[in-house]
């Protein structure tokens, strides 16, 4: 049975110590960001100055804040007092603990003793205690941002657990410039009571959240991790990426949060084993994760390309049929015939389908649901979409624009390009199948009315054919793992 972590989550009301007028203190930049994001629960501050702080009453103890009305304490205060400060708060009604600080096991034998008093403490009050070393807690359902840092993520399907605090803004980055947000994120630091398995299973119980996303350095007990990650796979799909995979990365997970990184092919087999995706990078990570949270699982592995340029259909075709998961599957004679009949002689006759620059103002669209409807195909990747919009943005910065007609062929680029990007969702809904876009335009012209409009619909514009490929992939090995075990 899944931990009860609402209280870290979805907090009545917020305690933060530590607090002082210094604004690079940790105190201040969790209280400043908790008050900034619109958390609408009340929120205490704790701090040796008198006075205020961000337009909030600084108290001088936890023994001065009404009992019942904060279920959430946010440490920012030196290992010594921390016990002390805890132990107060449960008796204010505090249920979780999130502590931020560090001190602890990470900087050898005095902190690792300090470390299991912590967890000690928490263990004889019934707290869930999140940390110590870590970076905070983001909930964007009950618009709660404690963290000692930036961003503030759009709201999304991804739920974030990582014992890197670095790697959970890198995460909550990607949210931001993508437009595919996240649910919950958790910087889980040391770990010490509560760890990456807590949060996942949590996390597959949660309406709020479609996918699990998280970094690991070291686990405590690998055996008992991927039992409870296994059943959290058969309910949601889990992306990792692990750190530590060499000599080198061991010694520097030992000195980032203690962790004991462990045999990296054990934890391969094991991952593979328990149904969890992993990622090689962080930005595939978050890809793979957005794709969870934003397309269809697919039926089978047989993947169509649809293209508007020839190099690019070649790229992918190369990348699926290197993928192992993924097969470059032959048209299907009625397809290619219902093709030919929208397209002009010169287009490939083959998958990928380059359209060669045959289409017509109604072409892509039709071809999408024509593709993505029939059953013998269960991905489908668009590329070469954009460039009309990009054509259109160079226009308008030209020295003749809105003259000699240029105004009105903007116009249509323009709204094409958005059509087109409408219709990649409608066919992707339609058909209950992926239908993934992919373009450098997301990157170097993010505001590209083809990769805004992919973007609004809250799916993810992929920077290239490789990385769409990618992202399939996993999300097809997901598919039939699952199918083996229903």
């Amino acid at each position: 049975m899944a931990r009860d972590l609402s209280a870290l989550f979805e907090p009545r009301g917020v305690i933060v110590t530590g607090v002082s007028s210094h604004p690079a203190k940790f105190g201040f930049v969790a209280l400043h960001n908790i008050l900034s994001c619109g958390f609408s629960g009340p929120v205490y501050a704790i701090g040796r100055e008198a006075g205020t702080v961000l337009d909030r009453p600084v108290l001088a103890s936890v023994d001065d804040v009404p009992a019942g009305e904060a279920d959430l304490l946010m440490i920012c205060t030196p290992a010594s007092v921390n016990e002390e400060i805890i132990r107060k708060a449960a008796s204010k009604g505090v249920r979780a603990v999130f502590v931020a600080a560090g001190g602890y096991s990470e900087t050898g034998a005095d902190g690792a003793d300090a470390e299991r008093r912590l967890v000690a403490l928490a263990d004889e009050l019934d707290l869930v205690m999140a940390g110590p070393n870590g970076q905070g807690v983001v909930s964007p359902p009950a618009s709660l941002c404690a963290q000692i840092v930036a961003p503030y993520p759009p709201r999304g399907r991804i739920g974030v657990a990582s014992q890197s605090g670095n790697f959970v803004s890198a995460f909550l980055n990607y949210a931001e410039q993508t437009g595919v947000g996240i649910s919950r994120a958790v910087s889980a630091g040391n770990a010490a009571a509560t760890g990456v398995a807590d949060y996942l299973e949590w996390f597959a119980d949660d309406p709020e959240t479609e996918v699990g996303l998280c970094y690991i350095e070291g686990l405590a007990d690998g055996r008992d991790f991927f039992e409870r990650v296994r059943e959290v796979c058969r309910r949601m799909p889990v992306v990792v990426v692990k750190g530590g995979a060499t000599s080198g990365g061991q010694r520097a997970a030992a000195s980032h949060t203690g962790s004991l990184a462990g045999d990296d092919r054990i934890f391969d087999g094991m991952a593979r084993q328990a149904g969890m995706l992993r990622a090689a990078t962080i930005e595939s990570a978050f890809e793979a994760a957005a794709t969870f949270a934003s397309q269809p699982l697919p039926a089978g592995d047989r993947v169509i390309v649809l293209t508007t340029a020839g190099g690019w259909g070649v790229i992918a075709a190369d990348a699926v049929t290197r993928h192992p998961d993924l097969t470059l599957t032959p048209l299907p004679a009625d397809l290619l015939t219902a093709i030919d009949g929208m397209l002009p002689p010169r287009w490939s006759r083959n998958n990928p389908v380059d359209l060669a620059a045959g289409e017509t103002r109604d072409t892509i669209p039709e071809l999408l649901d024509l593709v993505a409807a029939h059953p013998d195909v269960d991905s489908v990747i668009q590329l070469g979409l954009g460039i009309q919009g990009n054509t259109a943005a160079f226009t308008r910065s030209g020295p003749f624009f809105p003259d000699h007609g240029l105004g009105r062929i903007v116009d249509y680029h323009e709204r094409q390009e958005q059509r087109y990007a409408e219709a990649t969702t409608a066919a992707s809904s339609r058909n209950d199948k992926p239908v993934m876009v992919a373009s450098e335009l997301a990157v170097v012209r993010p505001d590209n009315p083809m990769v805004a409009a992919v973007r609004g619909s809250g799916r993810l514009c992929y920077p290239s054919a490789d990385r769409a490929v990618t992202a399939l992939g996993h999300l097809t090995r997901y598919a039939a793992w699952r199918r083996a075990r229903a």
